[in-house]
Order: structure tokens, then sequence, then C-alpha cells
């Protein structure tokens, strides 16, 4: 089996860079974070902010490679965005994986893309399109059409965006557990509240899902018969049991993601 990474981000304001555009200077975080939620809400309706104003404060894996399968979060909670932005260019430019996300080319991407402008980030491997390696010619990460980086949501709603579906519904729809105990929404809540842990956590188990899926996925495209996708499934299920047995911390929310999929 090639190396397959599955990822995903969580984001909160950037409110240095939204005193930056906006001229903000003066107001403490609460007062700036109000003030940008206030400015994107006229424009749109909505409070999301622009994706070049998401700053990173997570980012998590599942890694499935010859050697198994392994789920963390980059870095460490005392890391810095660029640092985690880093590890994950990193890692492209070292193992060349198929990328696998839920929405990565609609949010997940272009957030890195504008973070690592911000700070400086190369990633040469990512960016290659065939001008040093012909194999990318018609392969590489930055075409939708192509398989390097799978956008799992874009390609089963057949790149329309009437038919896309929230993670968190399709994976309940399979019997997979979706969201727990946390969504994209209240993470800044839980950024301010000191819970980094938390949203670290949470983002595990959206890449958890969107793993299971994409095994879906495989079994619906004949990449895996039926054989096949059950022992991917035990192979999950029996590394998840493995970390709550051995890992310092017990890892709740995989005792937690292995109860709720029943």
């Amino acid at each position: 089996m090639n190396n397959v990474l599955v990822f995903d981000i969580e984001t909160i304001p950037d409110l240095e860079g939204g005193r930056r555009i906006y001229e903000l200077d003066g107001l403490d975080d609460k007062d700036t974070a109000s003030a940008l939620f206030n400015i994107r809400r006229q424009e749109t309706g909505s409070e999301f902010l622009r994706l070049h104003l998401q700053r990173i404060v997570a980012i998590s894996v599942v890694l499935r490679s010859p050697q198994g399968i392994k789920v963390w979060t980059l870095g460490e909670e005392s890391s810095t965005e660029k640092e985690l932005i880093e590890r994950f260019f990193d890692g492209i430019d070292r193992f060349t994986p198929q990328i696998v996300s839920w929405n990565g080319s609609g949010f997940d991407l272009p957030v890195l893309h504008y973070r690592s402008l911000l700070h400086g980030v190369s990633a040469a491997r990512y960016w290659e399109t065939g001008d040093h390696d012909t194999s990318f010619r018609y392969n590489n990460y930055l075409s939708r059409y192509h398989m390097r980086h799978l956008d799992l949501m874009d390609l089963i709603a057949l790149y329309n965006n009437r038919a896309f579906a929230p993670l968190d519904q399709v994976a309940t729809l399979l019997g997979f557990p979706g969201k727990m105990g946390m969504s994209g929404g209240k993470v800044f809540d839980e950024f301010q509240a000191g819970n980094l842990k938390g949203i670290r956590d949470y983002c595990e188990t959206d890449v958890l899902n969107t793993w299971l899926v994409y095994l879906r996925f495989q079994l619906m495209r004949g990449q895996l018969d039926a054989t096949g996708y059950d022992a991917e499934i035990k192979l999950v299920r029996d590394y998840l049991a493995a970390e709550v047995q051995t890992a310092a911390d017990n890892k709740p929310h995989f005792s937690a993601f292995l109860e709720a999929w029943q």
C-alpha cells in the first residue's frame, strides 16, 4: 500500500492580522474579535471570516503506510502556527503521500496556502506541477481533478456545490461516530478557555471519520474488496484500542470514539 495521509485543520480568527488590515490598533483580543465578526457579518450576513484571516491551531492526520496506521496531531501544544505548517509540508516533501481531505480544496488547503505565505514556509514538492518531476504533470496536489490530493466531499458530489454534504452527516449516515463533543464553531471559544488539547483531540476524531469514509469510498470504487475493507476497519479498531490501553493519557477521545462506533 502506498502512503495515504488524511488531514484536517482547526482554526481561530487571526486577531493580529485583523488589527493590521482593519486598523484596529488599541483594541484587546475580545474587542478585536467582535469587530472582525461585525465587519464580516455586514459583508455577508455570516461571521465566518475570510480564509486568509483563519489562524491554524491544530493539524491532525491519519497516516496509512505499509507499516500500519497512525493517528496524531502535528507538533505540540506549544508549537507555533509556522511550525505546524512546516511539519505538514515537510511530510509531503519527504514521503509524497496521497493526501485525503473533506472539503480540503474549499477550506484546509487555501488556508494553508495563505498562512504559508504569511510565514514564508517553503513546500517545493507540494507545489510541483511537472517542471522538475514529470510524474507530477498529470497527477499533482493542485489540480482539482487529480488524485494526489483527493477531496472526498468535492469528488463524491461530482464537483457540484449543490450536492456538498457535511462530514458529520455523511459519517453518521454510514454508521461512524461523526462529530464528538465539539464543532468547528466552538473552537475559538475552547481556545480562549485554554482547551487546546480538547481542540487537538477533536481534530483527531475528524480525521478518523474522514479516513473511515475514505475506506467506504475505496470499497465503492473497487479499490478494496469486502475482505480488504473489513481488514482495514479491523486495523483501525485494533489501533484505537491499543492506544487506549498503552498511551500515557489513555486517549479518552479514542475510547469515546470506539464506544460511539458500535
